[in-house]
């Protein structure tokens, strides 16, 4: 509609608050009331032993998800259309976003990836409500429901305070929002990276909650073990490829030559990653021997306490990062719950104290258990070295009043001894029998590995590799890479193509993938060469064997940005690194092109463009041997996880029957 001097109509803001902020909020307040008439209807359900109360309360699990599915809805549609009304949009949003990019907005800053937090959280406890509706009238499932609608209760109302993503904005005629973080605009991983690595994340919260449901019923025995098992695998699997596209996404767009900076928001995701990877091996003992029962519930329950003390890292404002979120109101709030939370757990595990005592200890070091426990010592270690690395800071700014920084060398000068241990542990582990290990049995198990880490350390330095450290880890590598081809051979020659499967086999396929992965870190760091060079057209250079012409430049425009691109000639191949300068914010953004192989990777940014006047240029130029590995190690990790997940045949027939022996229940939890 035009009107009669030419201007456009303008809708009234509040008819677009109406559309957008209301029905946004209104999403948010129905999953805070269902989470919370939810609860306490299985809770009375519950004391008063009236099933239909906890039946009614479990249906509201659909209503808390269909609420926050309306709230994810409304900021989608606020961001597609450009409402500004919306302050969030207002702020992070632009009519020059392209739409990829527009959708993915929502998680790009502190309310919308909040938001989305809710969305998963509301998603998972609509999973488990429908899962366990024929079970309602067990206490563990009851309890383990209402932990999970308290947990959402929280981010719900947290969305309606501090984060409220729907607040209103009254925008200036012609008023365009700066769009999103630059860096947020140029890769299109930053559209799954954080989902995949918030179903990760947030699906640990369903393990936790059945920890807190046996606690509460003093049900401790391996039965919450057994009916969580698959949700901690699901879990850990998306945080692991989560993280794994995180290190992709910031090799392929920082510029820099790396792809893990012990950034603190990195290392956010991989604390709860070192203690779930701890869990999935100890539940094994207690599943086995019914041991470690309190080392399972710390485990899992600092899991989940690491993801709320990631989230208040990430989005309180309290540090300097690269994918910090802006400062905001959230941080009191997530200290108070994970307190709160924290405190809960302490008084469960001393009130349940005496049921958590194992009946009877670890016979021998030397047996699976042993090995096992171990490897639970090394992931606790490394987690701890990370935790304190990462608050350190903090820690002194709030006592001293003076701000320092822990950097790289630290974590990798601490974190390196360890990652040796449990590769080490990797290789011995899966020789191991359960109790204890003879002398003449071990070495006849531990021969051919042993023998594969030698040719290991052979072939490295065959081919080149020098130093003590990375040799060194070339040879465990070595030694745990056989030792899983060993498991899976064996495993192959009894069961054939059903030998991949089932949680050891997939674990071994899994352990391939840390194997591939730690040889792609090693070489990648160990070996790394760059350079800078200043260049004029037509110029060339030799860089580590390698020939470097500089071939031409141009200059692109798109709707969001001016684009300054090079042709670089690499060894005959052409790559075409730039410099993107966002018409929004003025910020320029490198973005480097790599040629890749299986023998290396030569990554080229451009760090000063040509100009007008001036055509020379500068670049950096960085070569990394082995560094596809990682990316390769980390598929295959993802795919073990999935071959994990399917059950072997002996636990698919044992659990179709409704009881058996203690032999065949343990049968069933390997």
């Amino acid at each position: 509609m035009t009107l009669k001097n030419g201007g456009k109509y303008r809708k009234p803001p509040t008819l677009r608050i109406i559309m957008n902020v209301a029905i946004g909020s209104l999403g948010i307040v129905l999953t805070l009331a269902a989470c919370l008439t939810g609860s306490l209807s299985i809770i009375a359900g519950q004391k008063q032993s009236r099933q239909r109360l906890r039946t009614v309360g479990a249906k509201y699990a659909w209503l808390a998800l269909g609420g926050m599915a309306l709230s994810t809805f409304a900021m989608q549609r606020a961001l597609i259309t450009r409402d500004f009304s919306v302050k969030y949009v207002a702020e992070h949003g632009s009519s020059l976003t392209p739409p990829l990019y527009n959708v993915a907005t929502m998680w790009s800053a502190l309310e919308g990836s909040i938001l989305l937090w809710g969305l998963v959280l509301a998603g998972y406890l609509a999973i488990v409500a429908k899962k366990f509706s024929s079970r309602l009238s067990d206490p563990m499932v009851s309890w383990a429901l209402v932990t999970i609608f308290i947990v959402t209760a929280f981010f719900s109302l947290m969305m309606l305070g501090p984060a409220n993503p729907f607040e209103s904005f009254d925008p200036p005629q012609g008023y365009d929002g700066p769009g999103p973080n630059p860096l947020l605009q140029n890769h299109i991983l930053v559209a799954f990276h954080p989902p995949i690595l918030y179903l990760g994340y947030v699906g640990f919260t369903v393990p936790f909650a059945f920890a807190i449901a046996a606690l509460v019923t003093g049900r401790l025995g391996e039965g919450w073990l057994l009916i969580t098992r698959r949700w901690t695998l699901f879990s850990w699997a998306c945080l692991t490829f989560g993280i794994i596209l995180g290190a992709w996404w910031a090799y392929d767009v920082l510029g820099w030559g790396g792809y893990w900076g012990w950034d603190p928001v990195e290392n956010a995701s991989l604390l709860p990653w070192l203690t779930g990877t701890a869990f999935l091996h100890s539940v094994l003992v207690q599943e086995r021997r019914g041991l470690l029962r309190v080392w399972n519930l710390s485990l899992i329950c600092s899991t989940f306490l690491l993801t709320i003390l990631g989230t208040f890292i990430t989005r309180s404002g309290i540090i300097a990062s690269v994918h910090a979120f802006s400062e905001g109101g959230v941080g009191p709030w997530l200290l108070w719950f994970f307190s709160a939370v924290l405190l809960l757990v302490l008084i469960l595990i001393f009130w349940r104290g005496d049921q958590l005592r194992s009946q009877g200890g670890i016979d021998s070091a030397l047996s699976r258990e042993g090995a096992f426990l171990a490897n639970n010592l090394a992931f606790g270690a490394f987690a701890f070295v990370i935790l304190l690395g990462t608050i350190f800071p903090l820690i002194v700014e709030a006592t001293q009043n003076r701000q320092i920084s822990v950097g790289a060398p630290y974590f990798e000068k601490m974190s390196m001894p360890i990652g040796f241990v449990i590769l080490f542990l990797m290789a011995i582990a899966p020789t191991l029998p359960w109790r204890k290990a003879g002398a003449e049995l071990l070495r006849d198990r531990v021969e051919w590995p042993a023998w594969g880490g030698a040719l290991s350390l052979v072939l490295a330095v065959l081919v080149g590799a020098r130093g003590f450290i990375p040799l060194l880890g070339f040879a465990f590598a070595g030694f745990a890479g056989t030792s899983a081809i060993r498991h899976l051979t064996l495993s192959v020659r009894r069961n054939r193509v059903r030998g991949f499967v089932g949680r050891s086999n997939g674990g071994m396929i899994v352990h391939l993938g840390v194997v591939l992965l730690s040889l792609g870190l090693i070489a990648s760091s160990s070996y790394v060469s760059q350079a800078s060079y200043t260049l004029e057209p037509a110029e060339t250079v030799k860089f580590d064997g390698s020939e470097i012409t500089y071939v031409s430049a141009e200059q692109i425009i798109y709707s969001n940005r001016i684009q300054e691109k090079v042709k670089i000639r690499v060894d005959g191949n052409i790559l075409q690194p730039s410099v993107e300068r966002f018409t929004a914010s003025g910020q320029l953004v490198p973005s480097p092109t790599t040629k890749t192989s299986t023998s290396e990777d030569i990554q080229i940014a451009l760090l000063d463009p040509p100009e007008l006047d001036d055509q020379s240029i500068v670049i950096q130029i960085t070569k990394q041997p082995l560094l596809v590995w990682i990316w390769i190690g980390g598929f295959v990790m993802l795919l073990g996880s999935a071959l994990s997940a399917v059950p072997s045949r002996k636990r698919k027939e044992i659990s179709t029957t409704s009881s058996g022996s203690q032999e065949q229940k343990e049968e069933m939890g390997r």
